[in-house]
């Protein structure tokens, strides 16, 4: 749950350079978090090598491959769809196409769609993408596949992504694989494993790389960025374990994002997704220290009830949120703070919702986003807790809370107004051919009128209005920073 879902990119089916020599066509769709689409394309570059174009065309398509995500009931149930959609283009019109499932939903249905309901010939978990091609060699012989098994040290760290359906500006970057902290609600830990860190020089590695390709930001992603540990391979829990050389050489996440600020000047870094109990002060430092490094923290709440937190067991307290927030806004005043809220959590009562209510209107949150409590099979909130909270309370406290958000919204654009702001420009504006779109530091949508300017470029401009999620100004010349 606390990975952000862009709705906008749902079901998106990934193209990439045709590479010559290539003979057998792969199509590739995606659902769920920024992590999911990394791993798509982690994968495209694996089949690249391995024979395989990509196209947009399903019914050309040798495999056709879905990169699943099983955090909301609405994500598995499009999946569903897709692969009932899959299995009648197979049935119909190419009998020789094979269907695959990967990512959190495979594991966590394998047994299920191989082999109860026969609708896909291979099952691929988070950690097994590297042994695709032996998994393609079986399903060629009319045998399903299938490797789920979660890895104490896969972090791809060796994978040279191919980035698919780029803007050529904004990449993410995988920093670490799993999750430790075992939220109730949540069963990311289930089907992808422990926590692991990638080597710091892999990450470099991978920023210069984009960099000297025309990039100009970068996200540093995984499921909690601020758990990175890295002390030369291995799973975080075992550190105490490690050498006493090992904990004095290792890299935490304030310094590792040190070291991706200084590898590249110019590149703008952002991060996702933070938790409260492990965002250390020393990363808001740093932050503080670097001007590349946005000064935007997605800071996943879930809960203003202390009770409930402790029922979702989230190793924070209300106060300890504030505190932190506090502390935040100390250092960097103009940091921009976004959330995750769950609504309708087993046993919430009016009280509890009331505390999330009051801790909304403490933060003032820049954005958020907002769920209704799903209960997801495999979860210690789905085998121990009852769903008890009716679907008309959970939608009337869901639409109070989003309405709230968006007053904040407003109030935290406005103080923007009337300003000059940099731009990173990513693309042309929806609405208007004329205008370009781009983001702040805080994450805020800019759109402006195009003149001289071009895609890459970093701009200062003139606010002049706004709309409650965007700023609306005139370029006053190139950054600094451009």
């Amino acid at each position: 749950m606390e990975k952000v879902i862009d709705e906008s990119k749902q079901g998106d089916s990934l193209v990439l350079d045709q590479k010559e020599g290539n003979k057998r066509k792969l199509f590739i769709e995606s659902y769920g978090c920024a992590m999911n689409f990394s791993d798509s394309e982690i994968v495209a570059s694996i089949m690249a090598n391995q024979g395989f174009n990509t196209t947009q065309k399903l019914e050309e398509a040798d495999l056709v491959l879905v990169n699943t995500c099983s955090i909301r009931d609405k994500a598995e149930q499009t999946v569903r769809k897709r692969l009932e959609k899959y299995n009648a283009v197979k049935r119909d019109h190419n009998p020789k196409m094979k269907v695959g499932v990967l990512g959190c939903m495979a594991e966590r249905l394998k047994t299920k769609f191989l082999e109860e309901e026969k609708i896909v010939d291979l099952v691929v978990g988070p950690d097994a993408y590297k042994d695709l091609p032996n998994l393609l060699a079986e399903v060629d012989e009319g045998r399903d596949a299938i490797n789920v098994i979660l890895s104490k040290e896969e972090t791809y760290g060796d994978i040279a992504p191919v980035r698919l359906n780029t803007n050529g500006v904004t990449a993410f970057v995988s920093i670490t694989r799993g999750c430790d902290n075992m939220c109730t609600f949540c069963v990311v830990p289930f089907t992808r494993g422990r926590e692991r860190s990638r080597d710091p020089q892999s990450i470099i590695e991978e920023i210069n790389d984009l960099w000297n390709k025309g990039y100009k930001e970068v996200t540093l992603l995984g499921q909690n960025v601020d758990s990175y540990l890295w002390y030369g391979g291995g799973l975080k829990k075992d550190f105490v374990k490690a050498s006493d050389i090992q904990k004095a050489t290792s890299v935490n996440f304030a310094k590792l994002l040190e070291l991706c600020a200084l590898a590249q000047p110019k590149m703008r870094i952002r991060f996702s997704t933070s938790n409260p109990q492990d965002l250390t002060l020393d990363v808001v430092e740093t932050m503080a220290k670097y001007y590349n490094i946005c000064n935007h923290i997605h800071l996943p709440v879930q809960s203003g009830s202390n009770r409930i937190l402790k029922k979702m067991n989230r190793l924070h307290t209300r106060e300890e949120y504030f505190e932190l927030i506090d502390n935040i806004y100390q250092i960097i005043p103009d940091c921009a703070i976004s959330q995750d809220m769950i609504v309708g959590f087993p046993t919430e009562t009016e009280e509890d919702f009331q505390d999330t209510v009051s801790l909304m209107e403490y933060v003032k949150y820049h954005f958020g986003y907002m769920f209704t409590y799903s209960e997801r099979p495999g979860t210690m909130a789905g085998r121990n807790m009852e769903d008890d909270v009716p679907e008309p309370l959970k939608k009337r406290r869901l639409a109070e809370i989003v309405k709230l958000q968006q007053e904040h919204s407003g109030q935290r654009i406005k103080e923007h107004l009337n300003t000059v702001v940099e731009v990173l420009i990513e693309k042309e504006s929806k609405k208007s051919n004329l205008h370009w779109s781009g983001r702040t530091p805080q994450n805020t949508v800019v759109v402006f009128p195009k003149e001289k300017y071009k895609v890459g470029d970093l701009v200062d401009v003139k606010t002049t209005d706004c709309t409650t999620a965007t700023l609306i100004g005139e370029a006053v010349g190139y950054s600094k920073n451009n």
